[in-house]
């Protein structure tokens, strides 16, 4: 039978059907197509997962960085805790930078899973390395701590950020710059992000166990974790143990049961303790000789003695904090009464000033910072008040009241000091131009200044003072002892500055029994002794000209370090070590 031959309609259906030259041309580059669409894809998948990854390793080690700042400051202050920081940090992400492909080769596990182990292991590391606090002092402690504890950190995120950085797309770049964005980058990333975090942990430290020392450790030990897991974590078992249930800095009830467990067989105790925006604040009592202090870092803010409490005011450990309260003596040409008196108080502590001035009868507004010492004042140490506190910075509050309002007062106390040094701040020539237009005419100021008298700061400071107030006279809270200032070339002290906005002599009244409140502590030493002229405070020791402005605050800053590391040593002597050593 004959083939039928097909109608050309059916042949080009099944042409179209088939195989042809054209559809296979068009398939090819549909697949082509599709092929660079999903290469393009991963591409960029690929190069955004590099650039969080490093961004997370760059973040982390950024507030580590500030963190491991925080849990030295209570051992050995702020000041002290910062000599070396900055060098380990750079000479850790210099190394692991440098070295990472040496550790590819070395090392049987990642970088990034290494990390995790070391970071854990860092809150136990410091409690055991606090211990040796008072054989390495000030100067070696805070360096020793962080090389066995930021110091493998920053190498260890150094080599993970370079490792991943490895697979990173620098074509685009130029070639000399490509070859140095990376390390550029990463430094600039670490470095603003170590700047956010201190700022943002200075506003937040202890609204929440996360902001706590120990608490933001953790949740950065927690992190590392999450960003690189492995099977080699079972061995971070014996540090979290640890931290939770050994560790006395970790704020929780069970670590403070454990902790005053400890403190009272050498006859201390806590009463509470809180992570604030000056540091650690604590409030410690002998059992024994029934004193008790309150800490902020490294340093005391005042204490009372508990057995001798009046009922007016509180029994003072240091004097100097009575002889404030002698602003109210100097002699006036229209005699004041209390009961007319405004008084300014900037700096709380403990309250003894102010809750004095209070006794007296005097309207006291009080100006400070940290919301816990306010609030320890009045728990601990029977702080009176009759106006209520200003909790906010000293330098904001007087530029507002100076410039917006027209309170003024008949006297001032500025008595601010944490930490081993003074805070610059509020030394400046601007500053005192504040409290001298917030002082009344024939008002009184009085500044309370702690430091090495032999050191160039301290005639700094009080030229800056005589340059706003020219009446002034100066006293030192202990008589000098000339052989041991020869001998160690130190001479650290309290120096009270009584000053006038008028020219003329500024004097005394004599102390009658109603200035006294009461108390023993205000009739010896109510009335300022140990007078310092100021021709004989410039001529001790190395001199600097020149006076504090607030661009200019760089010029002390030698002398803070030294001021620091002999408060320290005060600071051991008045309190054991262990009880610095364990917060």
């Amino acid at each position: 039978m004959a083939r039928q031959k097909k109608a050309p309609q059916q042949d080009a259906q099944d042409t179209s059907m088939g195989f042809t030259p054209e559809r296979f041309e068009k398939e090819l580059k549909d697949l082509a197509s599709k092929a660079k669409s999903n290469t393009w894809s991963n591409t960029v998948f690929e190069q955004v997962a590099i650039y969080v990854k490093t961004l997370a390793l760059l973040s982390l080690l950024g507030v580590y960085s500030h963190a491991s700042q925080l849990a030295l400051s209570p051992v050995y202050g702020s000041i002290s805790a910062a000599t070396w920081h900055s060098k380990v940090v750079m000479v850790g992400c210099f190394i692991g930078w440098a070295g990472n492909l040496a550790f590819r080769q070395l090392l049987a596990i990642k970088t990034s899973q290494l990390l995790p182990l070391v970071a854990v292991y860092v809150p136990m590391m410091q409690c055991f390395l606090y211990r040796f606090s008072q054989t390495l002092g000030p100067q070696y402690g805070p360096l020793v701590t962080e090389m066995v504890t930021l110091f493998p950190v920053a190498i260890l995120s150094a080599a993970s950020v370079a490792d991943s950085l490895d697979g990173a797309d620098m074509s685009l770049l130029p070639k000399f710059l490509g070859e140095a964005a990376p390390g550029l980058g990463s430094w600039g990333t670490f470095k603003l992000v170590e700047h956010i975090a201190e700022m943002h942990l200075r506003k937040h430290v202890g609204t929440m166990f996360w902001y706590t020392r120990v608490g933001i450790e953790i949740l950065l030990a927690g992190s590392y974790t999450l960003l690189a897991p492995s099977k080699y974590l079972v061995l971070t078992v014996p540090a979290l143990i640890h931290t939770a249930m050994f560790n006395p800095h970790v704020s929780t009830p069970t670590a403070t049961s454990l902790l005053n467990d400890t403190m009272l067989a050498d006859n201390w105790m806590l009463l509470d303790r809180r992570e604030s925006v000056t540091g650690y604040i604590s409030v410690v009592e002998n059992t024994n000789s029934k004193m008790r202090v309150m800490r902020a870092d490294h340093s005391l803010l005042g204490g009372d003695w508990v057995e001798w409490r009046k009922e007016q005011v509180v029994e003072p450990v240091y004097a100097v904090f009575v002889t404030l309260e002698a602003v109210r003596l100097v002699e006036r040409e229209v005699p004041l009464a209390d009961a007319d008196a405004k008084a300014l108080v900037i700096g709380l502590g403990i309250g003894t000033t102010p809750s004095a001035l209070v006794s007296h009868g005097i309207e006291t507004t009080v100006v400070e910072i940290d919301p816990a010492v306010y609030e320890f004042a009045q728990k601990h140490f029977q702080l009176k008040e009759n106006q209520p506190a200003v909790i906010e910075d000293a330098v904001k509050y007087t530029t507002r009241a100076a410039n917006e309002t027209n309170q003024v007062y008949d006297y001032i106390v500025h008595d601010v000091f944490t930490g081993g040094a003074e805070p610059v701040n509020l030394f400046t020539l601007e500053f005192f131009q504040n409290l001298y237009t917030l002082l009344k005419p024939d008002g009184v100021i009085v500044i309370n200044y702690a430091g090495n008298l032999m050191l160039p700061t301290p005639k700094i400071i009080v030229r800056t003072i005589l340059q706003q107030f020219p009446t002034c006279r100066l006293f030192r809270e202990n008589p000098a002892d000339q052989k041991a200032i020869t001998e160690s070339g130190i001479d650290f002290t309290n120096m009270m500055i009584f000053c006038r906005k008028t020219e003329g002599a500024l004097t005394f009244r004599p102390v009658v029994k109603e200035d006294c409140l009461n108390s023993v502590s205000r009739q010896n030493f109510l009335n300022p002794l140990n007078e310092i002229l100021p021709q004989d405070l410039f001529s001790i020791g190395s001199d600097e000209e020149g006076i504090l402005f607030r661009n200019g605050t760089d010029k002390v800053s030698k002398g803070q370090q030294v001021n620091s590391d002999g408060h320290w040593a005060i600071m051991r002597k008045s309190l054991p070590a262990s009880l610095w050593e364990r917060w």
